[in-house]
């Protein structure tokens, strides 16, 4: 058509009426309902559809066949296979179930604690362990403790079960980002067969319930994407973008981590009101409805559903626990066992009271008839987080003795200057210029307790009270002591230091009580104290009384969240096999999780799917680095619609790997490989949308035989590296092939050389010993170690990339180890019977001993033989045992054996046995 030539507009309806849609065309001259056969017109009639409307929207925009359906089950199935495959096993606790464990305990037992992790994972276990009848009393201590009434696999079933459902969460997301069923299939399979994440799922652990609502969040997000772009405000749109606001209250509330996940989806949701700001086609008031809807589902909903994990949190958490030290007074006396009878406000001279610090979660200020170990080596001072008498003072006035006011009372006002008396010793709080026992430093000095009964002190005794703030409802409180009302300061009389405390704790001789100084630089939160308690004998009953103000559920929820992330950021200690964010994608090292005899936990991923996943992130940077250069340079690459396509999908996926790997770089505190499983998810899915875009011209058929090749090779990797997910039987071999990374740190010594020596610790002992042995000197020999589950996860600390279980483990791993010729308790035994013999010739003993030194000498001599022959029938190997060996045992053969000698051949040791007794008893040789 020429380019002045004009298509003729149709006419303008009458007034109040619309353009009525051509009902033919001239490529179709009959209507569109004509062209449908009878069974497709009845199908669409039924489905309430328009004449000519053969489809409708599916939800979400998932268009999944009846076949994937089917195939689904299937992955299903396999899934549930790998992860619940020797669920039981290990019958023992394993890495962090020591917490996570733990925790459920303390919840069975309403016992309050504080974790530096949301309730909602925890809650789920919890649930388990408490239907299957749990009742708390374990206390999961140890790595390796046996597990002893305890339903742990219901526990651990409960991450299995969430490990399980993310894998059909990433088939359904790839399918709602039009990815093909090939590569939905390929993402699954690479997560069911990913060591990593198997391993992390099949313990009582957080992380599976974290990716698990991470992929769920996004499966949702998808869906309503797909709603938005169809039709916005049905109820479809609705349901998708509640749902996306409950999964992110529920990632949230299983780890913080589930921030990252909250970013991801914001910065999607800005780029679509963006978008449809810039649409002119979208009046401001739906763009407000657009805002507005986003805002309610996507903040509130899941503020809501956060804060009510935390109710039920407090709800059941009701009784006092090891968790009370990190809370304020007030929210500790919200516990039972806490709560504290109403107490007189007034605080005179010669008043009992006790003070608690301010900033350290209020610690009593405390004494006990223990003295210093150095300094001063008076009594000590300390902040003890209890109850005690230990805790109780007497003020008194340190300058005169002047009228007492208001009927012999006498106020503490500020700027007063008294003493304070330790009633339960009747030593008085003392400071004075000697360093204190820890925080040996110029500006801090020993604070003790100093004085006798009849003594009266000197000027080191003397504190001036230094008022800071009172509260607004007690005008008083600014002026004198008001308990619970009046913050203040104590400040030496003589060096003008500040009492003070921090959370520094002292040694052992302190009872690991918190440290108290008098500190010339104090900070002013660590300098405060108030009175909790007060009592005065000349103080009617009728007096006013105060007590602490209980906090509600929102002061409660806020204090409990600057704690959680306080204690979190302080958690900077290293650990055995802590990490560093920059060696999570290339898989540098894991986690040892838990060993026993010749077996080991290591989480370590599927090297295939690790590096894969990071190859298609580095790619996706390279190519859209490369298309940016090319559309600066005018070429129009995006005006093509595939790679349109592939653009969103991947930088959607790209997006969320890097918000959920990036933070960790701003992080001070311990980190561990498994903190990149979250970003190991979008890495596979990201992964899978590049397969898809470098695959999509190829033949279906093309396309699903390469994706078979990958899958066989994650399955042989999955399987390669098996043992080390499931704690299953591998020799020394192919441990050390295994180790494609020289700072993978996974112990080989600990493994056999071959399974027969699984069969042999497996089956019946040989060269058992009798029932009751004894050995010379008439003492048991040490009996066999029975076949228990031991860990050395914290024995050896090596620092990163060292091998942890290196060096020779066989006397550890073996159950039987091989008997030891021991020469010198065959020595000893010869000595004995020389020693006897003359000893009965000469007559210089009597009946009782004679009969008595027999026993022994019989005993000896029958051990000596079971040695010999012993001895005779043992391998190469075994009589070329270890010095360690060798002592142990001479060390078991009697009270008066002597000290271990390497083991020689046997000529040797029986001619230095008979040396020794030509020399002892020339006469009886």
């Amino acid at each position: 058509m020429s380019a002045s030539v004009r298509a003729r507009r149709p006419a303008s309806p009458p007034p109040g009426t619309s353009h009525a849609p051509p009902m033919t065309s001239q490529r179709f001259p009959h209507a569109r309902q004509d062209h449908l056969d009878a069974d497709m017109r009845r199908a669409a009639a039924s489905k309430g559809l328009a004449p000519g409307r053969t489809k409708v929207y599916p939800l979400g925009g998932l268009h999944i066949s009846s076949g994937e359906w089917k195939l689904l089950a299937v992955i299903l199935i396999v899934a549930s296979a790998v992860r619940l495959f020797r669920l039981s096993k290990p019958a023992s606790v394993v890495f962090d179930e020591v917490h996570f464990g733990k925790f459920a305990s303390k919840y069975i037992k309403t016992q309050y604690f504080v974790d530096v992790h949301p309730p909602l994972a925890k809650l789920l276990i919890t649930l388990a362990a408490f239907v299957f009848g749990y009742d708390g009393s374990f206390d999961f201590k140890d790595i390796g403790k046996p597990y002893d009434d305890v339903p742990y696999v219901a526990m651990r079933l409960v991450p299995a079960v969430f490990g399980i459902a993310t894998i059909p969460l990433s088939y359904l997301t790839l399918r709602g980002l039009d990815c093909r069923a090939t590569t939905a299939l390929l993402a699954s399979l690479f997560l069911t067969f990913e060591n990593a994440i198997v391993t992390q799922s099949r313990y009582i652990l957080l992380d599976s319930p974290l990716v698990f609502f991470t992929a769920l969040t996004i499966f949702f997000w998808v869906g309503f994407c797909n709603e938005d772009k169809h039709e916005p405000f049905t109820e479809s749109w609705w349901f998708w973008l509640f749902m996306s606001g409950l999964s992110l209250g529920a990632v949230f509330s299983c780890k913080w981590v589930g921030l990252f996940t909250i970013a991801t989806v914001g910065l999607s949701t800005i780029q679509q009101l963006w978008v449809l700001l810039g649409d002119l086609r979208v009046p401001p008031r739906v763009w407000m409805r657009h805002f507005v809807a986003r805002a309610l589902c996507l903040i509130v909903v899941p503020i809501i559903f956060y804060m009510g994990m935390f109710q039920i949190h407090f709800l059941i958490l009701g009784s006092s626990g090891d968790g009370d030290g990190f809370m304020s007074s007030e929210f500790q006396h919200t516990l039972g066992g806490r709560g504290m009878l109403d107490t007189f406000a007034d605080v005179a001279v010669d008043s009992q009271l006790t003070l608690r610090h301010v900033n350290t979660q209020g610690g009593y200020l405390h004494s006990h008839a223990h003295n210093y170990p150095g300094g001063s080596k008076q009594q000590q001072i300390t902040l003890y987080p209890h109850r005690d008498s230990n805790n109780d003072w007497r003020i008194y006035n340190a300058t005169w003795e002047a009228e007492h006011e208001n009927g012999g009372l006498m106020y503490i006002k500020d700027k007063m200057r008294v003493k304070l008396e330790h009633i339960s010793t009747g030593k008085r709080l003392h400071s004075h210029d000697v360093r204190p026992p820890v925080s040996d430093v110029d500006f801090q000095n020993e604070v003790s307790a100093y004085g006798m009964p009849g003594f009266e002190g000197d000027a080191n005794d003397d504190w001036w009270v230094e008022i800071v703030h009172g509260d607004k409802r007690d005008s008083e409180s600014t002026k004198r002591l008001r308990t619970l009302r009046t913050k203040f300061r104590l400040r030496h009389a003589l060096t003008g230091c500040y009492l003070f405390s921090h959370k520094i704790k002292l040694p052992e001789w302190g009872f690991e009580q918190q440290e108290v100084t008098c500190n010339k630089n104090a900070v002013m939160a660590n300098s405060l104290w108030y009175i909790e308690t007060a009592s005065h004998p000349d103080l009617p009953a009728d007096a006013p009384k105060v007590n602490y103000k209980l906090p509600g559920f929102m002061a409660k929820f806020l204090e409990l969240q600057q704690v959680m992330f306080i204690t979190n950021a302080g958690l900077t200690d290293r650990h055995t096999f802590d990490s560093r964010p920059e060696s999570w994608p290339r898989l540098r090292r894991g986690i040892n999780f838990w060993v026993k005899d010749r077996t080991q936990i290591y989480l370590i991923g599927n090297p295939m799917v690790w590096w894969m996943s990071t190859l298609a992130v580095f790619s996706y940077i390279a190519v859209r680095g490369l298309l940016i250069l090319r559309a600066k340079r005018g070429y129009r690459d995006f005006d093509n619609s595939r790679v349109v396509k592939y653009d969103g999908v991947c930088g959607f996926l790209f997006l969320g790997w890097f918000l959920h790997y990036f933070p960790f770089y701003l992080m001070g505190r311990q980190l561990f490989l498994h903190h990149y499983l979250p970003a190991l998810y979008f890495g596979i899915l990201l992964m899978s949308g590049v397969f898809d875009l470098v695959t999509s011209s190829l033949r279906p058929r093309v396309r699903l035989q390469i994706a078979g090749v990958l899958i066989i090779l994650v399955v042989w990797n999955f399987a390669y590296f098996s043992p080390l997910a499931y704690g299953n039987q591998w020799t020394k071999s192919k441990c050390n092939n295994a180790k494609w990374l020289k700072t993978w740190d996974f112990s080989c010594n600990d493994f056999p050389d071959s399974y027969a020596e699984y069969t042999a610790a497996a089956g019946p002992t040989q060269h058992q010993a009798p029932a009751n042995p004894t050995v010379a000197g008439g003492h048991n020999p040490p009996e066999a170690e029975p076949d228990a589950e031991r860990t050395s996860a914290f024995e050896v600390k090596p620092e990163p990339g060292h091998d942890v279980f290196g060096g020779d483990h066989d006397a550890q791993s073996k159950a039987f180890p091989p008997p030891v010729v021991d020469e010198d308790a065959i020595i000893e035994s010869v000595i004995r019977v020389t020693t006897e013999g003359a000893a009965e010739e000469a007559g210089s003993v009597d009946a009782a001993s004679v009969s008595s030194e027999g026993e022994s000498s019989s005993a000896a001599g029958s051990s000596s033989s079971s040695s010999d022959s012993s001895s005779s029938s043992s391998s190469a190997s075994e009589s070329s045992a270890s010095s360690d060996s060798a002592a142990d045992a001479s060390s078991s053969a009697g009270a008066n054996a002597r000290p271990a000698k390497p083991a020689g051949p046997a000529g040797e040791a029986e001619a230095e046995a008979e040396q020794a007794a030509k020399d002892l008893f020339p006469d009886a040789v």
